[in-house]
């Protein structure tokens, strides 16, 4: 049975919700000179990918004209997903460099049926920065049958230059009138009743997200639900209110046991991690703004600097989720250390009963940098083993992975602005220049340091190890290097 999404995507430009991205798209498909990169940037659920297949329509049809026929083989196999010339790939698991190298040989040959080959290229933000170097080139010398359509929910995370050569859509998110503009076309064809308030309610409830909202409209039909506006309203609040409150409450008490079995439940009910994380940051955010005067705030028991705790913690735990073999894992592991003052945590700040602030107390001394550094980082001119060694340990709390990939680093350079660090193994090098690591990374050595630091990676050659002693003609290792190197390999592969 075919979704209602994907049943009444859009097919044609004009058929796109967003005006801005339906006037955009066509005045250059008019215009008749088609660009061969776009960047289609935005929310999730907002039509980027349908937007992307229109295009790859428009340029394939064997009826060449501004909008697709939607009835020849190329509009009817592209529509199923089945078109052998169009490719979408998923960044996210086709990241590195290797699998960009095998895309530009790809690209190379050509179409087997089409005018055009078309690459969509789907959360290309995740590419490695090697990747998209070697995607920069292609981009900038394609073949004439090649067209590249990359979508992204994080441009800002893309490399200066791929922006630079590509014709760049922008998605937002839907207003509620166009999330019932995409509505009334799945009721006009499923012959739903539902009245103009109750498609109301549902859009104002779908987070600017079309999918979302056509999700909800087939959960309601499927389950036989009354469609009335206040049906709808109750339906959305049993599905949407999962639990936040209740956990924040929680969490509130340093109950780590209730905690875990409440996200159980919450997942048990069908919420998915990533939106219950997605909730909680909310949450805490709307607090975080109460707390310094704007809007209300509403977990008045929680300090300023525990609100920003948390938020720290759970944002860490959001980018984990798509690397963890248990969904569930980054999130339990964030509320264990908040509920336990896990050593080497930041640790929550409670106001004073008595002088009645939520201002943080002074961090113990050995959670502080190394007395002088704050102050001088930008004049340094090396790495000192101390330094390093503060830097590994605080980002050991908040990614473990990473520390233990720096175990297989060291710094070589560094300027008062850049840190340039020796790599010893090439697959270490390309998860530290993943975005999110690189981040991780730069933001506690520039804390450490008390200076904005960008960090770049190099590979290296690991110093000569000492020759091994041999005593009574066995061999005896020095100091337990390949434990270390075993030990960065569980700690990076277990994750």
């Amino acid at each position: 049975m075919i979704t209602y999404y994907r049943k009444y995507r859009p097919q044609r430009i004009e058929e796109l919700d967003i005006a801005e991205v339906r006037e955009s798209l066509g005045r250059i498909v008019k215009a008749g000179k088609i660009p061969h990169a776009f960047l289609f940037s935005g929310p999730k659920g907002t039509g980027k990918t349908s937007a992307a297949r229109i295009i790859a329509k428009i340029v394939n049809c064997k009826k060449p004209k501004s909008a697709p026929c939607n009835k020849c083989e190329e509009c009817t196999s592209i529509n199923r997903g089945a078109n052998i010339d169009v490719v979408e790939l998923d960044a996210a698991s086709h990241r590195g460099i290797e699998d960009v190298r095998s895309l530009r040989d790809a690209v190379k040959l050509a179409p087997a049926k089409a005018n055009k080959k078309v690459y969509i290229i789907d959360e290309v933000h995740m590419m490695t920065v090697e990747a998209s170097n070697a995607l920069l080139k292609t981009l900038e010398e394609p073949p004439e049958h090649v067209m590249f359509i990359l979508a992204t929910t994080n441009p800002e995370k893309l490399i200066e230059t791929i922006r630079s050569r590509t014709t760049n859509i922008a998605f937002r998110k839907a207003t509620t009138e166009e999330i019932v503009r995409s509505l009334s076309r799945v009721v006009k064809g499923e012959k739903i009743k539902i009245k103009p308030d109750g498609l109301a309610k549902i859009a104002s409830g779908a987070g600017g997200s079309f999918r979302d909202a056509v999700k909800v409209l087939e959960q309601l039909v499927s389950e036989k639900r009354p469609l009335a506006a206040d049906s709808i309203e109750e339906f959305l609040f049993q599905t949407k209110a999962i639990g936040v409150e209740g956990l924040i409450e929680i969490l509130g008490r340093k109950d780590a046991k209730s905690a875990l079995e409440e996200v159980a439940r919450i997942s048990a009910r069908g919420v998915t991690i990533s939106n219950l994380l997605e909730a909680l940051i909310s949450s805490l955010r709307v607090s975080l703004l109460g707390k310094v005067g704007i809007g209300s705030d509403n977990l008045k028991s929680f300090s300023k600097a525990d609100v920003l705790i948390l938020i720290k913690l759970f944002s860490r735990a959001q980018s984990e989720i798509k690397d963890a073999i248990i969904e569930e894992l980054p999130l339990e592991i964030a509320m264990v250390e908040w509920c336990e003052d896990i050593e080497g945590n930041p640790q929550p700040v409670r106001p004073d009963p008595e002088t009645k602030t939520s201002e943080p107390a002074a961090a113990p001394a050995k959670e502080q940098a190394p007395v002088g550094h704050a102050a001088i980082g930008s004049t340094l001119k090396a790495i000192s083993e101390e330094i390093w060694r503060t830097i590994l340990a605080q980002v050991k709390p908040i990614n473990t992975s990473i520390e233990a990939l720096l175990r297989a680093a060291k710094p070589i350079g560094y300027d008062g602005k850049v840190l340039t660090l020796g790599v010893y193994y090439r697959f270490h090098k390309e998860r530290l220049e993943d975005t999110q690591h690189r981040r991780v990374l730069e933001d506690v050595a520039g804390g450490v340091l008390g200076t904005p630091i960008k960090v770049v990676c190099t590979l290296t050659e690991q110093e000569p190890r000492p020759k091994p002693q041999v005593v009574e003609e066995k061999t005896v290792l020095t100091e337990g290097e390949d434990k270390d190197i075993i030990k960065i390999a569980e700690e990076i592969f277990g994750n």
